[in-house]
């Protein structure tokens, strides 16, 4: 991609990047990198996620982000701040390992934030989740959030999680001046995800069978579930975005699509562009599976940001789908 001369104050700043070697990570370190020519990335990475992209511009360190002293170390003279890190996987892995998710994302999301109180970083980007949000019925808003529900039984102790600490970052705004902003975000997708069938989340997934060649196609859930999913660069502008808009000094952002599409929908676009025509589609609905219906209202960050979507969830696929085609030989996650 083409550098573009971006005169933000980004250019002038040292970033650090937690999570850099996840999916998350990943889109926004690509997205700083190929349009923010001056800024500078101090990236975390963590065991082994080992990084892969690189560049003169990104200094990487490893570190533990559930210990507070790491996550001193590793943001000590930035300017700024993302928390793109989070223990992930699909329905599978949180209904058999719930613990570990509330676990992991408290330690490693409050560890973050203290560390850079201390540090003195002046602007944060928090990346939250949907999940925290209360049964419903359509598209959701930013002020529509019930805390006297609590959020989808599937998703319940990561859910509150994530309401706790939206609440601390809020906390840490009122109280210190600390920048803080918050991105509730949809199903992200696309290259560099998890595509290992222990971990990996539903559309990745089904790109993965329909490239293996799955017969008969195997899905779990019904195809009638609909999902508001991101794809990744889109995902990844938005978050830049929030970190580069001064105006804004703390504020909470649904970030998604703002499509609708089912399962059904993603099963054929996958095998579409798999070339896999298999002789059966078997919708397993004994299988672990989330709520049925979930999509968010982004008009808020398009009106204060100017933000939306570019790639439509068929463009997203594609493209993921001919990256993991490419890659699938070397990529192990």
């Amino acid at each position: 991609m083409k550098l573009q001369k971006n005169r933000s104050t980004l250019n002038e700043k040292l970033i650090f990047l937690a999570g850099a070697t996840g999916m998350a990570g990943t889109s926004i370190l690509v997205h700083i990198l190929n349009n923010y020519p001056g800024a500078k990335v101090r990236a975390s990475y963590y065991k082994n996620t080992r990084p892969f992209i690189k560049n003169e511009r990104v200094d990487y360190v490893d570190g533990d982000l559930t210990s507070l002293e790491d996550c001193k170390r590793m943001a000590s003279g930035c300017d700024c701040a993302v928390m793109a890190a989070a223990y992930t996987g699909g329905a599978g892995i949180i209904r058999s390992f719930p613990w570990r998710h509330i676990k992991e994302n408290l330690l490693m999301n409050t560890q973050m934030i203290e560390a850079f109180q201390l540090e003195n970083i002046k602007r944060v980007i928090y990346i939250g989740s949907a999940t925290l949000y209360q049964e419903f019925e359509g598209s959701i808003k930013e002020d529509e959030l019930d805390l006297n529900k609590d959020p989808n039984q599937a998703y319940l102790g990561f859910g509150w999680v994530v309401r706790f600490i939206e609440k601390l970052c809020k906390f840490l705004y009122e109280q210190n001046g600390m920048e803080i902003v918050v991105a509730r975000v949809a199903n992200i997708f696309g290259p560099y995800a998890k595509f290992d069938p222990k971990t990996s989340n539903f559309i990745p997934a089904i790109i993965r069978k329909a490239i293996d060649k799955m017969d008969p196609f195997e899905v779990w859930g019904s195809p009638d579930v609909i999902r508001d999913v991101i794809y990744s660069d889109d995902f990844a502008r938005a978050i830049v975005m929030m970190l580069d808009n001064g105006n804004v000094k703390f504020d909470v952002f649904n970030v998604g699509s703002g499509v609708k599409v089912s399962v059904g929908e993603v099963v054929n676009l996958a095998l579409k562009y798999a070339g896999h025509t298999p002789k059966e589609v078997k919708y397993i609905q004994d299988k672990p599976t989330t709520m049925n219906f979930r999509a968010l209202d982004c008009t808020k960050i398009k009106n204060t940001l100017g933000w939306q979507a570019q790639n439509t969830v068929e463009e997203g696929i594609r493209k993921t789908t001919e990256w993991w085609f490419e890659n699938k030989g070397r990529w192990n996650k």
